[in-house]
Formats: C-alpha cells, sequence, structure tokens
C-alpha cells in the first residue's frame, strides 16, 4: 500500500524535471534543441522596462536570435516591449500570467492563469505564442495537461546562469550557464528582477555579451526557439 510520502513523491514528480533530465525525459518535456549546431538563448519574466530593452541592445549588437518567456501581468504594464521583442526577430513565448507555482495552485487556478496569459499576449503581440514555461520550471500533473490540451508545446532548459540570485555577478552567470556548453542546449537566464534580487536584471544585461562570446567562440549559432 503506498503510503503518504509515496503520494506525496508521485504528486510532485513533475517538478524534478528541471534538475533532473531523465524526469523530463519521461514526462516528455524538452530541454534541448535538436540543433547540433547551435544554442537556444532564452529570457523569462519580462517583458521589464529596463531589462528588456538593454538585453535586446546586447543580441542586436551581436546579432543573436533568443526566445523571450513573457508574463501576462508584465505584458500589461509593458505592452509595447512586446513588439519591440518581436521586431528584433525573436521569439515570443509564455511563462505565465501570474508568476506562481503550479504545485501551489488547483488545477482550475492552472487554467485559468494560463488561458490569461495567452489572452493577455496575444493582444499585444496579435497572435498567441504555442511555447510554454512554468515559473520556476515546475510543472503540475494538472499544468502538463492543461498545456497539451491546448497544443502548446512545453520546454525547459538544459543550463542556467542562476542570474536571480542576489550575489550573482555578471562573470558568475557567464561562467555558469556557458559552462560546458554543447549544441542543442537551451541556456535559461532573466531579463526581468520582479521576482528575484532586486537589480539582477542588470547583471544579465552586463553578462549577455560574454554569453554570446562564449557561444561563438564554441563554433555555435544561437537560434530562436
Amino acid at each position: 500500500m503506498i503510503g503518504f510520502a509515496g503520494l506525496a513523491a508521485a504528486w510532485s514528480a513533475p517538478a524534478l524535471a528541471p534538475i533532473a533530465p531523465a524526469v523530463a525525459g519521461a514526462l516528455g518535456v524538452p530541454r534541448r534543441t535538436s540543433r547540433s549546431d547551435a544554442v537556444a538563448v532564452t529570457f523569462d519574466d519580462g517583458p521589464h522596462p529596463e531589462g528588456t530593452p538593454a538585453v535586446l541592445e546586447g543580441l542586436g549588437a551581436a546579432g543573436a536570435q533568443a526566445t523571450f518567456f513573457l508574463v501576462g501581468e508584465q505584458v500589461e504594464r509593458n505592452p509595447s516591449l512586446v513588439g519591440e521583442i518581436a521586431a528584433g526577430g525573436h521569439s515570443l513565448a509564455i511563462h505565465a500570467h501570474r508568476h506562481r507555482n503550479q504545485l501551489r495552485l488547483t488545477p482550475s487556478q492552472v487554467a485559468d492563469d494560463l488561458d490569461r496569459a495567452e489572452s493577455t499576449i496575444a493582444e499585444a503581440a496579435g497572435s498567441a505564442p504555442v511555447l510554454y514555461r512554468p515559473p520556476y520550471g515546475i510543472f503540475s500533473w494538472a499544468g502538463l495537461r492543461a498545456v497539451r490540451s491546448r497544443g502548446w508545446e512545453p520546454m525547459l532548459w538544459s543550463r542556467w546562469g542562476r542570474d536571480w540570485r542576489a550575489r550573482a555577478t555578471p562573470e558568475s552567470i557567464a561562467a555558469k550557464v556557458t559552462e560546458d556548453l554543447t549544441g542543442g542546449d537551451v541556456l535559461l537566464l532573466h531579463d526581468a528582477d520582479t521576482y528575484s534580487a532586486g537589480g539582477s536584471h542588470m547583471r544579465t544585461a552586463a553578462a549577455l555579451p560574454r554569453v554570446l562570446d562564449a557561444i561563438a567562440r564554441a563554433g555555435l549559432e544561437t537560434v530562436a526557439l
């Protein structure tokens, strides 16, 4: 008979996907791209009135492409930045409407959040993205079902810069996110500090040229998801 601990572990199993590649694989949630000659640079939590333009400037200077996982409530505050992202040749994706852990939400709350995010982003962008990454990278079973029932593609990451931490520096962010870099990697960074340490978006923007240089030195391109 399965005890409480076993039930709890089964209930929260999808939440392990960001740190356990085997779990992500079993759930069919990609962590990498199929491009062996490229990596995907991704940004979560925006748009942000300072962080997003700074990141866009760095990407533009290097001729690099990226994917932005947008938060609906931030899109409502900064709708014009959605157009700037798209105009730069970058891809738009859905992160959430409110930045909350799916394990703390009921199935109906998850569904409502997805619908609000889709509607808000579609209004600003002119069409709705179909790529989705949950806040903190944490799926619940209900969340994963809801995403797939909408025909969306879930996506996590294979490398992260831990740029949300107060003690992160541009040097530490760049070194962490490009450590053992290989083709097909999906890199996680953040263009906003709304849900993380204050000022972290500035450190990420400062790290970005180092990140893009490391990608180029590895003989790899950047690709939008």
